[in-house]
Order: C-alpha cells, then sequence, then structure tokens
C-alpha cells in the first residue's frame, strides 16, 4: 500500500490515494497504519482524491482510533499539498468537498505554505450539536471532574468545546480533554481547546482532538478558537493562533466565514508492507 506523509505544524498525516489500497480501510486497518510503535504512525489518515459532483475532489478524514472525522484544517492543508506534489493541482483555487462541508484551497510557496477558506463558523446548539435549549453556547459553565470551567462551543463543521483559561498547559489538555470529549452534553463527542487570549491579535490554545487525544497543532481547533475569541469581542477578525507545534493565522469576514493560512512539510514517500496487517496488539 503506497503512502505519503506530511506534518502540519507537526500534526501528522498519511495521506492514501484509493487506488492504492490494498486492504479495506476498517477501523482496525486505520488504527494500525496510524499506531506509532506498530504501524507507520500519525495523527490519522486522508484518503483522496475521489470524484465529486460539487467540488474538484473528494477526501475521507480518519482519526487514529478508527473514526471517520468530519473536517480537519491541517488535514485539508495537507492534502492540498499532496494533490499539488502530484500536480494534480497548480497555484489556482480548487475545491475540496469533505463530511463537514466543501472548501476551496490555494497552495503557496512552493507548497511550503496553503491558504483554506474552512467555511462559516456557528456557536448554535443545534449546529454544533450540544444538548439543552436552542441557543448561541457563549460563557457557559460545565463541572468536570468536580470543577467549574467556563466554556464556549462553535462548529466549524466539526464540534468544539472552547475552555477559557488563563493558563493553558498540556497537562490541563491531558487531564480534562478526554473527559470534555466523551462529556454527554456532547452527542457526537468533541474537539476541546483550552484557550489564553494573548492581545486584540492574539491568543494561545492547547488542543485535546476527539479520536486522536493530544496534539501539537489544530487547523479546525484554531479556526473554533478564534472565533471564540472574535465572538467575545476579546480579539479583532484577524488573530494568530499560537500552539506547541507553531502558528496558524485566521481571518475572519463579517459572517464569520474563516479563512486559514498556515505551513505544511513532506516527510516521507513510501509502501505498507502487507505482513503488518497480519499483527495484533
Amino acid at each position: 500500500m503506497k503512502y505519503a506523509k506530511y506534518h502540519a505544524l507537526g500534526n501528522d498525516y498519511i495521506v492514501i490515494h484509493p487506488a492504492d489500497l490494498t486492504n479495506e480501510i476498517s477501523p482496525d486497518v486505520i488504527s494500525l497504519i496510524c499506531h506509532r510503535n506498530y504501524g507507520v504512525g500519525s495523527d490519522g489518515i486522508l484518503l483522496g482524491p475521489f470524484d465529486n459532483k460539487s467540488c474538484d475532489f473528494g477526501l475521507r478524514i480518519y482519526n487514529p482510533d478508527g473514526s471517520e472525522a468530519e473536517k480537519s484544517g491541517n488535514g485539508l492543508r495537507i492534502f492540498a499539498r499532496y494533490l499539488w506534489d502530484k500536480k494534480l493541482v497548480d497555484s489556482k483555487l480548487f475545491t475540496v468537498q469533505t463530511l463537514g462541508g466543501s472548501v476551496s484551497c490555494e497552495v503557496r510557496t512552493d507548497g511550503r505554505s496553503v491558504k483554506v477558506e474552512m467555511g462559516g463558523v456557528s456557536f448554535d446548539s443545534v449546529d454544533i450539536p450540544i444538548f439543552g435549549a436552542s441557543r448561541e453556547v457563549l460563557n457557559e459553565e460545565i463541572e468536570i471532574d468536580g470543577n467549574p470551567l467556563k466554556f464556549c462551543a462553535a462548529t466549524i463543521g466539526n464540534p468544539h468545546c472552547i475552555i477559557l483559561t488563563e493558563h493553558p498547559t498540556p497537562e490541563m489538555a491531558h487531564h480534562y480533554g478526554p473527559l470534555i470529549e466523551r462529556d454527554s452534553r456532547f452527542p457526537n463527542r468533541t474537539n476541546v481547546q483550552f484557550m489564553k487570549v494573548i492581545d486584540r491579535f492574539s491568543i494561545q490554545i492547547e488542543i485535546w482532538e476527539r479520536g486522536a487525544g493530544y496534539t501539537l497543532a489544530s487547523g479546525s481547533s484554531s479556526t473554533a478558537a478564534a472565533a471564540v475569541a472574535h465572538k467575545l469581542g476579546l480579539c479583532d477578525s484577524n488573530i494568530k493562533v499560537h500552539m506547541p507545534g507553531g502558528q496558524i493565522e485566521i481571518l475572519f469576514d463579517n459572517n464569520f466565514v474563516a479563512t486559514m493560512t498556515g505551513s505544511v512539510i513532506k516527510v516521507c514517500e513510501g509502501i505498507i508492507a502487507d505482513e503488518i496487517f497480519g499483527k495484533t496488539f
């Protein structure tokens, strides 16, 4: 099975063309390929391109636990770079369809930077979704492990819970992230960001990704957290998001349609031996 591996600020994905599949892309196969000891190792798999009636390309995104994600900002930047490397696109805008909606992409700087129009952000509880009365989920309280936390929720095609804090740390993400991810308020589980507002133009986040765990960087998480900071009036419309893996720039228009720009690095190409699929762990 041929593959290519890229990372976007330390958030790494394996890209597999559907024509190169030699095994059924089941949750067990996905988890094995993503396993950092028994497989290639990654934060997820990008399967594509597929033919699509409404966009130039179709894409399916898988988490390392085998679940399918609606959208991934870093994954989309990596997929755009993969298409560019394979000479399927050039420097012009092109569109990609995901489960979380369609996006427009533009590859820049010899592939090292990719711009993605992520679509509109919604704070509506029905869209996210989150249980309770129909409302915009802003500045609410959630009690986790006996501790009250202030949070907002948003969707950019996938669900996010943003915890407001003055001291986001990896330890906080590791402790509270998995508990919030599976909290009963979120019927589809949720991604979690722990956010500090630095100034009018920048925020800092730590990330717990649904189905993946602690993550050095995330494009959709950056977009959701920045959207909350802008919605609350704490930041302007052009925001730099600082994460352990690096920074992403997010720009919002008046309708909260988000454009994300960030780097992509190619790591390697190779062949996954069929032998590993006989392994169990």
